[in-house]
């Protein structure tokens, strides 16, 4: 078993490459490097690149990147799994881990990717709630503008092999289980959200949540990005809005993992999330176990729709 530390990257073919950069830099993101076959997006953090287009002639997703907490677990994983360690030869470098998992995602498990110098932003916002007033003397005034996406933060896949998928993730790749759904019976697990397995160290609810998909196709629900503030991800909102892109679902809030959410598809019909203030946990916090249903998905949000499901 390896830790890994957080999510690199996602990673789509489409047919298009210049609708999807469009769409991209009004979701929030920035290019890094497009060539004729590929586009690569960052977001504001340190990161080289956090989503990944190829051209082909469907659009599909194709799989993500991990980060491995040293060169040490990327080389214990490939003895493990009988590859080698290889130079990446994508923008950025660094050395990775290729292979194909359980559901058939194309994963990378990479270490030593260049970083770029964070892009500028704004401050978080401080808020004047009823009690413990922080923001005095001062005003508040958003731009119209594309929210500021400071990171990747987590995929959700559908899986028609779930316990053989979180037996993987779990028993060699080092994730832990932070919550769990279960349908018709309380034994009957169809869902996990989990986290990056590191000990005492706080992190994210989810960096993978995986459920199992009725129909026995394996593809991604969504991937879900960190912008800065509720405030700019309001503004991502209705910048979106005036630009006539598909919204799904949000604004609201989840029950698992608490993020304050926003849904939006991409020009081929990818789900694609904003997300701001969502819950930290470590290993040592409790596995909550919850009836999968509409009202577990939010604690308030607008009406789910059918299409959200599509």
């Amino acid at each position: 078993m390896i830790t890994v530390k957080d999510i690199a990257f996602v990673r789509y073919q489409v047919t298009d490459l210049e609708s999807m950069e469009q769409f991209l830099v009004d979701f929030g993101l920035h290019q890094v490097v497009r060539t004729e076959r590929a586009l690569y997006m960052r977001a504001a953090g340190a990161d080289h690149h956090s989503h990944i287009s190829e051209l082909g002639d469907k659009n599909a997703p194709i799989g993500f990147g991990l980060k491995a907490q040293s060169l040490a677990d990327l080389e214990r994983l490939a003895a493990h799994l009988n590859l080698s360690v290889e130079d990446s030869l994508e923008p950025g470098g660094g050395k990775r881990v290729r292979f194909t998992d359980p559901a058939g995602f194309v994963v990378d498990v990479i270490h030593g990717q260049a970083l770029h110098a964070p892009l500028p932003t704004r401050e978080p916002l401080a808020m004047n709630p009823a009690v413990q007033r922080q923001r005095f003397g001062k005003k508040v005034r958003v731009a119209c503008r594309p929210s500021s996406v400071m990171r990747l933060g987590h995929v959700a896949v559908l899986v028609p092999n779930f316990q053989e998928m979180l037996a993987f993730y779990r028993d060699v790749l080092g994730f832990r289980v932070s919550d769990t759904y279960w349908a018709g019976v309380q034994q009957n697990t169809i869902a996990a959200f989990l986290h990056c397995g590191l000990g005492e160290q706080w992190t994210d609810h989810h960096t993978i949540a995986m459920v199992a998909a009725q129909d026995g196709v394996a593809r991604f629900d969504h991937c879900a990005f960190e912008v800065l503030d509720l405030d700019d991800l309001f503004q991502g909102n209705e910048y979106l809005m005036a630009r006539n892109y598909k919204h799904s679902w949000g604004v609201g809030r989840h029950v698992q993992g608490s993020q304050i959410f926003d849904y939006w598809r991409d020009p081929f019909g990818n789900k694609i999330e904003h997300w701001t203030d969502g819950d930290l946990v470590n290993d040592g916090m409790p596995v909550g176990h919850a009836e999968i249903s509409n009202d577990e998905m939010s604690q308030w949000a607008p009406p789910l729709m059918p299409e959200f499901y599509e």
